[in-house]
Formats: structure tokens, sequence, C-alpha cells
């Protein structure tokens, strides 16, 4: 999963200080000077300043006269971000967030799949035909996944509603959080049930695409309930460590 699009000496910084904040590492109202920065990046002030200007338009951190800038409450935060996402998915033994993500796909995907059924042609039925064989063929947890992640985006877009579109990254970071804890864990194949939800699509029942849909992530769910009962996660210690040495746990 790429993390913050842009690369070089800016793109790391945003990403570490973002990921950093999202994952707690830095606490809401602690202040962030930029000179400490310099010197822990060894970056220039301007490429500090920049990664705090996006940092600001995420709502992740503000700044005041006298003050200077600090992070921001949780509550201010975009937490729909593509980039806010993909940092907290980085801390993937959050159960609070793989439980929050199941609660948006419950309610979003099943009324999708109702749609997809009524809206679908041809060419989507390839796409998720398409990913639903390259779900049955893949041979490790990685191959799965991102099968798994093109079927829930072919869906989607089946659904012919931009704003349903623009939803795709919520699904994504769910399906690679859940899929990730899942198959490193438990072995089921959903092959079947992802194949119940293009089969009703394909015949445009509507009710059908719907409660099949909506059994496929209760199931699904099941599992990630069953992975956690397998066996401790990762640790997630809390000790305190130069915020720039974190860079390493950047997802790329």
């Amino acid at each position: 999963m790429p993390g913050y699009s842009e690369r070089g000496a800016h793109g790391r910084t945003v990403a570490v200080l973002g990921q950093s904040i999202v994952l707690g590492r830095i606490a809401p109202g602690e202040s962030l000077d930029v000179l400490a920065l310099e010197e822990e990046f060894g970056v220039s002030r301007t490429v500090i300043r920049e990664a705090l200007r996006v940092l600001a338009a995420k709502g992740l951190v503000g700044a005041r006269p006298r003050r200077g800038t600090y992070v921001l409450p949780r509550s201010d935060w975009a937490l729909l971000d593509e980039d806010v996402l993909r940092w907290r998915y980085a801390d993937r033994d959050d159960q609070g967030f793989l439980d929050q993500l199941f609660e948006v796909r419950l309610t979003v995907e099943p009324a999708v799949a109702r749609l997809a059924a009524g809206r679908r042609d041809d060419a989507d039925l390839v796409r998720l035909r398409a990913a639903l064989s390259a779900m049955g063929a893949s041979r490790d947890a990685a191959g799965h996944v991102e099968a798994d992640v093109a079927f829930h985006r072919a869906l989607l877009v089946s659904a012919y509603n931009e704003l349903f579109e623009q939803m795709a990254i919520v699904v994504e970071v769910g399906l690679r959080a859940r899929d990730q804890l899942v198959h490193s864990r438990v072995s089921k194949s959903s092959v079947p049930e992802h194949a119940a939800v293009v089969d009703a699509v394909e015949a445009r029942d509507a009710g059908a695409a719907e409660h099949a849909m909506r059994r496929l992530l209760l199931d699904t769910n099941l599992d990630v309930d069953a992975a956690r009962s397998a066996g401790p996660g990762i640790d997630r210690g809390r000790k305190r460590r130069s915020v720039a040495d974190e860079g390493a746990a950047v997802p790329e």
C-alpha cells in the first residue's frame, strides 16, 4: 500500500510525523519544536514547515502565536483522509480501528451491492469475475489481499455513484487490515461467498446481492474474531523513541 504520495525528504517527514501523531507517539496538545525537528530529521527548516502545512491541512496540527505548532485533538483530525487512514492502519493490532472499519463496511457495501445489481454493465461483470478468479488462484496471503481489494473496488465502481466510489479508501484499508490479520493466522477461503455476490449482481437480483454481501462481511468478521483468539498480536509497546527513528514503520 503506498504511503504519502510525495517522495524524498519532504514525503518522509510528512509520513513519519503524521504516523507518529495518529498512533499516539506524539500526543494531542504536545508542542512541535521546529528547530528540534530540523535536527532530528536532518532536513531544512523549509522542509519541516512544508511538512507541517500538509499535516495542518489534514487537521493533525495547528499553530498559535506565542504557543507555536502543536498537535490538535482527535476531534479535529480528518479521519477519512487517505493518509490518515493508512497511517492508522500501520497499527494492525488496534482492535477498535478494525471494529470501526467493519461497521462502516457493513453499512456501505451491502447498499453498494444492491445498486450494482441494478446498474452494472458487462464490463463491470468482467472486472468482478477477473478479481474473483484471481482470488481463487492466489497461492499466498499477499496475492489474495490484492485480489480481494480489486474485487471490492470493482463492486464500488459498479454502483455508479461517485460518493460511494470515494469510500474506496475506507474499504481498501479495512480489507488490508483484516486480511493481514486473518490470512496470517487462520485459513478459510471466502471465494464462494464472493461468488454469491457476483452471481446476484449478474442476475440483477438486488435483494440477493445485498444479502450475499452482508453475509460475506459477517462471515469474514468471524474470521477476525478467530484470528484474535488464535494468539497475541504485534507488540504495541509505546516506548517513545526519536520521531525520526519511526521512519522504518511507515508503510510503503
